[in-house]
C-alpha cells in the first residue's frame, strides 16, 4: 500500500494537458506529465503549466496512463496533503446527501440497492461505492483511494452503519496501478450476503460473487422504464441475474431470459422465486445460450415476440474495438427487429463508453431500415441519477438504452 504523502509536492504539465484541464476534464495523460520529479505515488500534488501557473490539486499515480486526476480546481499550498483526509470525508458525506435526495420519492421498501460514490462523477477519483440494503462494496482504483481505504470505511461506518463493507479487487486495475495483489474480502463486518429491493423486485445478492461490485444498479431506473412499455411474450437476451426479466413479468403473458452464464441463471432462477407475490404465478422461462447463435436460430424458425431487450456486455472496451462492437450491435439488433411482431416493443442498450450515444442511433436506423421495419422512437435514456455525468467528462456517461416501438 503507498504511503500517504507527507510531502508537497508539484507536477508540472504540457500545454495540451494544461489545455484539457482548463476545458473541464479532470485527467491528464502520462504524455502529458513533464516534470513530476520526486513524487511519490499516490500523492496529493499541485498541478501548474510549463509557466508556473497554478491549475489546482490532483491526485498523483506513478503508474497509470491517467497521471493526474483533479480534485480541485482551488490554488494550493502545502497544508493541501493535510487536508485531502477531510475532504475525503466531506466528500463521501456529500455523496450519500445527493443519493438521499434523488430517492426521496420512493422508500426503503420500493429501492435501497443504489451507487453511493461514482468516482470522479462525485469528485472522489478512484473510489466506488455501492450499497445492497445493508452491505455496502467498496473499490479503491487508484494509488491515492487504496492509501485512504481506512479514512473511507471509517466514514461509511460512521455515517450508514452498513452490517458489512465487502472490497471487491479488481486484478487488472491493481497490477496497472502498481499495486500489490490483493483478495476480495471483507473489510468491515461478517455478512456477505443479503436481499435487496430495485423498484419493488427483490433480488439476492453475494458480495464476493458475480461482476462489477454485484448488479446492475446503473440499469434501475431502465427496469422500470422498460416496464411501462412491455407486453405480450418478451425475450430478456443477456439477461444476467434477471434484471429486465423480473421487471418485465408482472406486466408480460410470457417472459424468457437468455445468457450465456449458468451461474448467473442459477441466481436469476432464485430471484424469481424471492418474487412469487409480484409475478402472480408466472414462471419465467431461463435457457443458457450464446446470444447470437439463439437469435439467429430463433429467427429462422421464425420465432415472434411483444417485447425483446437487448443488454449485452461493453463489445467496445478500447477505441480500436469499435468497429467490431459496431457490426456486433447491428446484427443483434437486426436479429430482433425481425423477431418483433407490430406493434411490438424494442428495449436495447449499450454500455460501451466508446460507442456514442449518436453511434448507437445511426447503428439502430441501419438496422432498422436492413430489417424493413420502422421504428417509433419512444425514450432514448441513459444511466440513472444515482450514477452522474460530469458534462465535460463524458467518460462519466457511457451507458444508453433505447426504447422504441417497431410497426
Amino acid at each position: 500500500m503507498p504511503p500517504t504523502p507527507r510531502t508537497f509536492s508539484r507536477v508540472k504539465v504540457s500545454l495540451r494537458g494544461a489545455a484539457r484541464l482548463k476545458s473541464g476534464h479532470v485527467w491528464v495523460y502520462r504524455s502529458d506529465i513533464v516534470s513530476a520529479d520526486g513524487v511519490a505515488p499516490g500523492s496529493v500534488v499541485s498541478v501548474t503549466d510549463q509557466r508556473g501557473k497554478m491549475l489546482g490539486t490532483a491526485l498523483y499515480s506513478s503508474s497509470s496512463q491517467i497521471a493526474i486526476r483533479m480534485i480541485s480546481r482551488e490554488t494550493t499550498s502545502r497544508e493541501a496533503v493535510a487536508e485531502f483526509p477531510a475532504l475525503l470525508r466531506q466528500r463521501i458525506a456529500e455523496a450519500i446527501a445527493y443519493r438521499e435526495a434523488i430517492l426521496r420519492e420512493g422508500s426503503a421498501h420500493d429501492t435501497n440497492a443504489y451507487r453511493l460514490v461514482f468516482s470522479e462523477a462525485d469528485f472522489l477519483p478512484g473510489l466506488i461505492v455501492d450499497r445492497y440494503n445493508d452491505i455496502l462494496s467498496v473499490q479503491f482504483l487508484t494509488q491515492a483511494m487504496d492509501a485512504q481505504r481506512e479514512i473511507v470505511a471509517s466514514e461509511l461506518v460512521q455515517r450508514l452503519s452498513p452490517a458489512s463493507i465487502i472490497e471487491r479487487v479488481d486484478p487488472r486495475v491493481r497490477e496497472l496501478e502498481s499495486l500489490p495483489p490483493r483478495a476480495s474480502g471483507l473489510l468491515q463486518g461478517e455478512k456477505t450476503a443479503t436481499t435487496f429491493t430495485m423498484n419493488g423486485v427483490h433480488f439476492r445478492y453475494d458480495a464476493l460473487e458475480g461482476q462489477k461490485t454485484g448488479a446492475f444498479l446503473d440499469q434501475r431506473e431502465n427496469y422500470a422504464a422498460a416496464a411501462q412499455y412491455a407486453h405480450g411474450e418478451a425475450l430478456d437476451v443477456f439477461c444476467y441475474q434477471g434484471g429486465f426479466a423480473l421487471h418485465l413479468a408482472p406486466r408480460c403473458s410470457q417472459v424468457t431470459g437468455v445468457d450465456s452464464s449458468r451461474p448467473a441463471l442459477e441466481v436469476a432462477e432464485q430471484n424469481a422465486g424471492l418474487n412469487q407475490t409480484l409475478l402472480a404465478g408466472k414462471e419465467i422461462e431461463w435457457i443458457e445460450a450464446n446470444a447470437f447463435d439463439l437469435l439467429k436460430d430463433y429467427a429462422s424458425a421464425n420465432r415472434r415476440y411483444d417485447t425483446i431487450v437487448l443488454d449485452p456486455p461493453a463489445f467496445a472496451k478500447t477505441k480500436r474495438d469499435l468497429d467490431s462492437a459496431m457490426r456486433g450491435y447491428k446484427e443483434l439488433n437486426l436479429r430482433a427487429l425481425k423477431m418483433l411482431r407490430p406493434g411490438g416493443i424494442l428495449v436495447t442498450c449499450s454500455c460501451s463508453y466508446h460507442v456514442s450515444q449518436a453511434d448507437f442511433l445511426e447503428m439502430l436506423g441501419k438496422a432498422a431500415i436492413d430489417s424493413h421495419r420502422s421504428l417509433r422512437m419512444i425514450e432514448v435514456r441513459g444511466q440513472a441519477k444515482d450514477h452522474p455525468i460530469l458534462l465535460n467528462v463524458p467518460e462519466t456517461g457511457y451507458l444508453k438504452c433505447v426504447i422504441a416501438a417497431v410497426n
